[in-house]
């Protein structure tokens, strides 16, 4: 993996949102959460509309000639971006990391790449890093929450104390940690269909320690993460727990919105 290209500051820019297969198929609020926030913060959101998916499950399964095609049109579909933003770390990733390898073999392409790389930011990664805000000034009743790190997340942006200092943060919210939070959930993408037993072990140890620990949330960046826990947490007679941290932010601006006096009533 050769050497990530700088970032630019993306300060004062507007903020080409992906929003990836599984938040447009599955999730779609944790998109609408991240355009609340953003617009809260005074960003401009643009949605370009050609975007389709980032070509991640052609990559790891090892279809790169069909995983470069769509990340073709990615490329095309984002070419006025700015700075581009999505909620999910393993996407953001992706195209941090391995764009630039995977059209090494095609000039024109891997200038493209190298440049999409280097505007290229994860929702949690944005904002601390890259606004440095680590204060939404926003409020929830009482909460304990603990944060399960996803594993592209963790170990390829570096994405650990951003989420966990955004909650924090929240007027309300206690941050308690759950038992090997680092730990794989067992999804994987296509892992968890290709291995489903050694998906579902692997889940099954997640569950246990979510069963354990003291938290009233489970709160992740990754929306495969929580499709997963989730659904297992179902199976097994537990009520859902994990949520998207964009979700958790979204409601707690909410909350604090619906608790601010109006300047009518002043």
């Amino acid at each position: 993996m050769s050497e990530l290209p700088l970032r630019p500051n993306p300060r004062y820019k507007p903020v080409s949102l992906f929003v990836t297969c599984l938040v447009d198929m599955i999730h779609p609020q944790t998109g609408v959460s991240v355009v609340k926030i953003l617009e809260h913060l005074g960003v401009e959101v643009r949605f370009p509309m050609a975007q389709t998916c980032c070509g991640q499950p052609a990559f790891n399964a090892g279809y790169w000639d069909e995983a470069r095609e769509v990340a073709r049109q990615f490329l095309q579909a984002f070419a006025d971006a700015q700075v581009i933003v999505t909620p999910s770390g393993s996407c953001a990733s992706l195209v941090r990391h391995y764009y630039p390898t995977l059209f090494a073999d095609e000039p024109e392409w891997h200038e493209r790449a190298i440049w999409a790389s280097s505007i290229t930011w994860e929702f949690t990664e944005y904002l601390v890093d890259g606004l440095g805000i680590m204060d939404l000034n926003a409020t929830l009743p009482p909460t304990r929450i603990a944060l399960h790190e996803a594993c592209h997340g963790l170990r390829l942006m570096g994405l650990k104390e951003q989420a966990r200092q955004l909650l924090s943060a929240i007027d309300g919210v206690t941050v308690v940690e759950l038992e090997e939070a680092d730990r794989c959930c067992g999804f994987g993408g296509l892992f968890a269909v290709k291995m489903p037993e050694v998906s579902t072990a692997m889940l099954q140890r997640k569950l246990n320690n979510i069963q354990q620990c003291e938290a009233d949330i489970i709160a992740t960046g990754d929306c495969g993460c929580m499709m997963q826990m989730n659904g297992g947490l179902s199976r097994s007679g537990h009520s859902p727990c994990v949520r998207h941290v964009a979700d958790i932010l979204a409601q707690a601006l909410k909350a604090e919105e619906e608790n601010t006096p109006s300047s009518t009533n002043l």
